[in-house]
């Protein structure tokens, strides 16, 4: 159990829970705040990671991720300087990849450049929609031609680009989806992140759905003919999904996300950002304290900023196939049984199987294009009872 974490990967994830304003459809911690103390948000993230690093070293880092909120506000010499600190307290792999979430606003992608002076590689940009009007529906302060001069911008700064659409938004056609998404498609970025809309509870679509006020919401089945375009499409263009909901060319895949999916180790740094990690051959959940201010407070006078749990194996092996199955390469059933000591049940497998919902192929167990639908369902059946 101690290098289980080696067959995902080590990463560090940094979260700027700060934004210009708050999305209707976004559950995220994302907070609107007129004044931010640069300077010392950058203390208390080189505080964290150092004391995260007495945890975690020696070992080798594959990638950082800043992550929000709009961490496209952050000044791009904070960037810097976490980049660098992150460097001098871990070994870093010959293949880093450092990527930032940014806004595709005209005045933020004046930065880009400074980002990637700063140790940047790779931008994935929150477009969300290349329509003025399903634009403002989303909140999102930007037009579409920004959107798209941002994604020119970013493609010839740095060398992975990635950006992300919602769709199945409302009132929206089987037509108008297939030209936004070609639209999209021929911008010419190896990845493309592409989330059906989904409401979540406390957010202000939440509000209004409850109210009856939020209309022109797909059917079930118009979402699912519009994923099945989204498939055809998104292959058409050698984009396939490695992922539910992200695509790219063979080698652009995210290296920090497929630590997640492959349930590596992560940190997470930041106000209420969750972490996995290995210590003293224990996997422990890290969840850090949410209100920014209450963060910042906290790591400042050195007070406890974040909880940790550990996660027995039964729970370890649940994860794995959470994250596992989402991914195109699915899970290797003989590390869930070095996870666990438990094999998932054998007629379990085959009832999913003669369903056509999976495929074994040797040790690998993964969930065919047809499961991908009712992939929840699939899931719930294989870790139901546990395993034995």
């Amino acid at each position: 159990m101690e290098q289980d974490w080696k067959n995902g990967g080590f990463g560090i994830y940094i979260h700027w829970p700060f934004c210009e304003s708050k999305c209707p459809y976004c559950d995220f911690n994302s907070h609107v705040s007129l004044k931010i103390d640069q300077k010392a948000w950058l203390k208390a993230y080189l505080k964290c990671l150092e004391n995260a690093s007495r945890k975690t070293t020696p070992r080798l880092l594959n990638t950082i991720f800043f992550g929000g909120g709009t961490p496209s506000l952050m000044n791009p010499e904070v960037v810097s300087e976490i980049i660098d600190k992150i460097k001098s307290l871990w070994t870093v792999s010959n293949e880093l990849e450092i990527t930032l979430e940014a806004n595709p606003s005209s005045v933020e992608a004046i930065k880009f450049k400074d980002y990637q002076l700063a140790g940047i590689n790779r931008l994935s940009v929150g477009v969300q929609a290349l329509n003025n009007i399903d634009l403002k529906r989303l909140g999102r302060l930007h037009s579409a031609t920004e959107a798209i001069n941002a994604i020119e911008i970013s493609n010839s700064i740095f060398s992975q680009t990635s950006f992300d659409l919602i769709y199945a938004r409302q009132e929206q056609t089987i037509d108008e989806w297939s030209a936004e998404l070609e639209r999209a498609l021929r911008l010419q970025t190896g990845h493309i992140s592409l989330y059906q809309l989904t409401i979540e509870q406390g957010t202000a679509f939440d509000s209004l759905y409850k109210n009856g006020k939020l209309r022109g919401l797909p059917t079930d089945d118009h979402s699912a003919t519009l994923y099945e375009l989204t498939q055809s499409l998104c292959n058409k263009y050698n984009l396939p999904a490695y992922e539910v909901s992200n695509h790219a060319k063979p080698g652009s895949e995210s290296k920090h996300n497929l630590i997640y999916w492959r349930y590596g180790d992560y940190l997470g740094i930041g106000p209420g950002a969750h972490g996995r990690v290995t210590v003293d051959n224990k996997k422990i959940a890290t969840e850090s304290e949410r209100n920014p201010e209450k963060w910042l407070n906290a790591v400042t006078n050195e007070k406890m900023y974040e909880n940790c749990v550990n996660i027995g194996p039964l729970d370890q092996a649940k994860e794995y196939i959470l994250m596992g199955l989402r991914i195109s390469e699915g899970i290797s059933l003989s590390r869930v049984e070095k996870i666990c000591d438990h094999k998932i049940k054998e007629r379990k497998i085959r009832y999913l199987s003669d369903l056509g919902l999976i495929t074994i192929n040797n040790d690998r167990l993964f969930v065919n294009a047809s499961g991908r639908l009712v992939l929840n369902q699939i899931i719930n059946k294989l870790t139901e009872d546990t395993f034995y």
